[in-house]
Parts: structure tokens; sequence; C-alpha cells
């Protein structure tokens, strides 16, 4: 599992979870990145539960918001469930603006 200073990652617990944590901007330039990177790490063998940290997030577009529903329905595909947990102040703002809060897991 690839380690970039926009994602930190914890191993795979026993029990099948891995927890990823944002941090900085998810705009247009990082989306397509960490959109990959996530959909990467929910392939990962053992991986069962993807929880996405975005307490460190300092703000996040629509493209963002689109990578993340994107790395959602790829983790998905492979079985895996992928909630978003404790979002900053900008991250529940967007959320609740687009309605995405039931597909996260919020």
């Amino acid at each position: 599992m690839p380690n970039d200073p926009a994602i930190r990652y914890e191993p795979v617990d026993p029990d099948g979870l891995v927890v990823a944590t944002l941090t900085g901007e998810l705009d247009l330039d990082r989306a397509d990145e960490v959109r990959d990177n996530l959909a990467a790490a929910s392939a990962t063998p053992g991986c069962t539960y993807l929880r996405v940290d975005v307490s460190e997030l300092d703000f996040i577009d629509s493209y963002g918001l689109g990578a993340l529903v994107s790395a959602r329905n790829s983790a998905a595909a492979h079985g895996v469930t992928l909630t978003l947990a404790e979002p900053s102040p900008p991250v529940r703002k967007a959320i609740a603006v687009t309605g995405l809060g039931d597909v996260f897991g919020l």
C-alpha cells in the first residue's frame, strides 16, 4: 500500500480494517491520485473495511467529493465497505450541501 504525504495508512488489522488519513486539500489537482490510491488500498489482501479519516482535510471541492464517491464504488466492487470518519468542518459542509452523508456512512 503506497504511503504519500497526502494519504497515510495504517496496516490491515486482524478484522480487515484499513485506516487511511487524508491531509491538506482534496481538489482537482489531487482528486485522481487520491481516487486511485484509495481504490488500490481497497484491493489490499485482507481488507474488508476502509475507513477514511478526513479530519485533517482543510479543503475539498466537487472533484474531491467525486474522487471519494468513485473510490467508494471501487471499494464496493471489491466487497469492501468505505466510510468517511471525523469530517473536518469544510468536508462536513460539502457533504451536507451535496447530500452525500448516507453514501459515506455519516
